[in-house]
């Protein structure tokens, strides 16, 4: 047999290496519906416009308890689906807002649908198109995140100083799983989540979170604690070898075993 790739497989690898005409057009009408959006609508979510609109909300809270929360949730995926400024500003005010626990439950399923949400759209538009420019590199990159993704993931969703949509166009390009991208991400982001949700609803009223500002309320000593809490992963990671334990090597005993019982 030829070791000579066939004309197909020409046709296909050729095919792979065109620029995505499609997909750029759908990426870009996306970012313009992101950015009228915002041009419109921005300054609704802000502290201040939300401040002034204390009122109503609390009433429409107490008048439509149900669509309200709702409501919350699919601002909060659109926000972060599409990488929104103005999520730290919603987080703070859905903690006020709703209280801790509410607040907690919201912030965490739209945040986590947000992301999810951009994650797909960075897969579907840009993945085939980048690895086949770049195939040797993701070859490794790859079989890296087949084996160790959640890990990886997990550690970056621990440190809230990574920018979210950096986090989500990275991990779109990789082979990790999308049920696998959502747990994880579920999990990780859930200390950084109940930070800001608790800061928001120590506060007053909006108001005064307005007045403050968000500096004051999470401080750099908080965020430079998140930052200590993604390295922990690591270091562990390092630390557990010298005491005879390595996942690697459970892995591998794992797999043996899977694979003599299925003979």
């Amino acid at each position: 047999m030829s070791d000579e790739p066939s004309a197909e497989e020409d046709i296909g690898e050729t095919r792979s290496k065109k620029i995505p005409w499609a997909k750029i057009i759908v990426f870009a009408v996306v970012a313009l519906v992101g950015v009228l959006v915002y041009w419109q609508y921005g300054d609704a979510i802000s502290l201040d416009a939300l401040a002034q609109r204390e009122g109503q909300l609390q009433q429409m809270f107490q008048d439509h308890y149900f669509l309200t929360i709702i409501a919350a949730i699919l601002l909060y995926v659109i926000v972060a689906g599409i990488s929104l400024p103005g999520a730290v500003p919603l987080t703070l005010a859905y903690g006020w807002f709703l209280g801790f626990w509410l607040g907690l439950v919201i912030v965490s399923v739209g945040s986590t649908g947000g992301a999810v949400v951009a994650f797909l759209l960075s897969r579907y538009l840009f993945r085939d198109w980048i690895q086949s420019r770049l195939s040797d590199r993701f070859q490794s990159l790859n079989k890296k995140f087949e084996q160790e993704g959640a890990y990886y993931l997990f550690t970056i969703r621990l440190i809230p100083l990574v920018p979210f949509f950096v986090v989500n166009t990275a991990m779109g390009l990789t082979r990790i799983r999308t049920v696998t991208y959502w747990w994880v991400s579920q999990i990780g982001m859930l200390p950084g989540t109940a930070a800001y949700v608790y800061a928001g609803s120590t506060v007053p009223n909006l108001q005064t979170l307005a007045d403050d500002g968000i500096g004051k309320i999470l401080s750099w000593q908080v965020l430079l604690a998140f930052a200590i809490l993604g390295l922990l992963p690591i270091t562990l990671k390092k630390l557990l070898p010298l005491f005879g334990f390595s996942p690697s090597d459970t892995a591998k005993s794992t797999e043996s075993d899977v694979v003599t019982d299925n003979e």
